[in-house]
């Protein structure tokens, strides 16, 4: 089983702080969320949050790279929040994007227990390169389990300006 790293740890804050502690005490012009329904289109929306997010941030350099890594990790929350059943309603898919200089975490939330599991890359079938293109395109990721069930997978950017 993986284990999770925390984003905590990779960004060296207190893991003490929390994921979700974290995110609710970050300044809110550093801080942006977006809840998502458990459905196709919610990917784009989420790929439109992240562009327009780091824009105004001053970060349009990011988008391309950002959005795609946010493409594949709401695509595998809608995925697996069918398997959530009613948690869906107390727990929805939330997209987090945190500015904390020089960095860039980009997250989503989902009510699913399940663990993310890289599996070596298939470039011929449609499925199983997510993960692989998560850390490829960003600094490094990992996934933290949160206090109310699910779980929270994030991607570390650095903003060089």
């Amino acid at each position: 089983m993986l284990e999770p790293v925390s984003a905590a740890h990779r960004l060296e804050v207190t893991p003490e702080v929390g994921f979700r502690r974290l995110l609710r005490s970050s300044r809110h012009e550093d801080a942006t969320t977006c809840p998502l329904r458990p459905q196709a289109d919610s990917v784009k929306t989420a790929r439109d949050v992240t562009r327009t997010t780091l824009r105004s941030w001053g970060c349009p350099q990011l988008g391309d790279d950002a959005a795609l890594v946010v493409s594949e990790l709401v695509t595998n929350a809608v995925r697996y929040a069918g398997h959530s059943g009613p948690r869906y309603d107390d727990h929805p898919i939330t997209l987090m994007l945190l500015r904390m200089s020089p960095h860039i975490l980009l997250a989503v939330s989902d009510p699913s227990d399940e663990v993310p599991t890289p599996k070596e890359p298939d470039f011929i079938s449609e499925h199983g390169r997510g993960l692989y293109i998560v850390e490829t395109y960003s600094k490094c990721w990992g996934w933290d389990p949160l206090e109310e069930g699910g779980k929270a997978v994030w991607a570390l950017f650095r903003a060089d300006r």
